[in-house]
């Protein structure tokens, strides 16, 4: 059973799962359309998200832990305007928030995902 502590409508403070489960690490994803703005991009990569957890055979309330990065810190908010309805209430993961060069500069944002299965 999934565990989470000092939860508020973004994220955990923490969050404990069994071993016993499956692990489903996602590699980090990024839009398909880089010519989005910050909002566009995470809403692509949240709807991939949703697709690869599907295809795994969990979802998003199963996800422990994220990191996201941005381009830009200054996108924070913008980026959390799109993440923080997408978050399933009660069931924030662990979550990061960084700063980085993107592979590519017309990206604003990745993310990447663990979640459990079973």
């Amino acid at each position: 059973m999934i565990q989470r502590f000092h939860t508020n409508a973004r994220m955990s403070q923490m969050v404990t799962y069994p071993l016993a489960g499956t692990a489903v690490v996602l590699a980090g994803q990024v839009a398909e359309d880089e010519t989005a703005d910050v909002r566009g991009q995470t809403a692509q990569i949240l709807a991939r998200i949703d697709a690869l957890l599907a295809e795994a055979g969990t979802d998003k309330t199963a996800i422990v832990q994220a990191t996201v990065w941005l381009a830009d810190i200054a996108d924070y908010a913008a980026m959390n305007t799109i993440w923080d309805p997408w978050v399933a209430e009660g069931q924030g993961p662990a979550r990061a928030c960084i700063e980085a060069k993107l592979a590519d500069p017309a990206l604003k944002v990745e993310i990447q995902v663990i979640a459990i299965k079973g």
